[in-house]
């Protein structure tokens, strides 16, 4: 039942992301100074550099109790994962970049961190097209041709996003 049942959400995810045609360049920048090109594409994303990963792009705030209990799953995934996953979380509740870097190492967090005054015109971007209003967390995630295959309003435990992980590494 639980497939069924994340088929379906995959499936809607993907008909609600992909209705928007254009093609923008954008660019976010980590907390680290590492700046990601991002292409958007018909289907999903290319992003620079994870091309051939699968990705999780997760928008969180600092102050949202269901956030913060991700943070420790995404850790463990992107440890476990480090060959076949990258994650990206983007900080929207108005850390800028020097406190987000402090938050990030306080925390641990092993993934890409960025803080929505570098996420360009990004976060607007995937609200447009996956139909985002705001709610967080808030997950897209892409198979490894960048393809989107799920996109989720609300924290997942960590077995569903084990699960969602060996889903998209089956996709080829």
């Amino acid at each position: 039942m639980k497939k069924i049942i994340l088929s379906v959400l995959m499936l809607l995810s993907l008909s609600t992301f992909s209705q928007a045609s254009s093609q923008p360049v954008m660019k976010i920048t980590d907390i680290n100074g590492v700046t990601h090109q991002i292409t958007g594409t018909d289907q999903g994303l290319n992003i620079k550099g994870l091309e051939g990963k699968i990705v999780f792009i997760e928008f969180f705030g600092h102050r949202c109790p269901p956030c913060l209990a991700s943070i420790p799953h995404l850790i463990d995934l992107q440890k476990k994962y480090k060959d076949k996953l990258a994650i990206i979380s983007v900080e929207v509740q108005g850390l800028n970049n020097a406190q987000l870097k402090q938050f990030a190492k306080e925390k641990g967090m092993n993934y890409i961190v960025v803080s929505d005054e570098k996420a360009g015109n990004f976060t607007n971007y995937i609200g447009q097209r996956a139909q985002w209003r705001g709610s967080i967390p808030f997950m897209v995630a892409l198979d490894r041709k960048g393809n989107v295959q799920f996109v989720q309003a609300g924290m997942l435990p960590e077995a569903s996003l084990v699960e969602l992980i060996r889903q998209l590494d089956a996709i080829k």
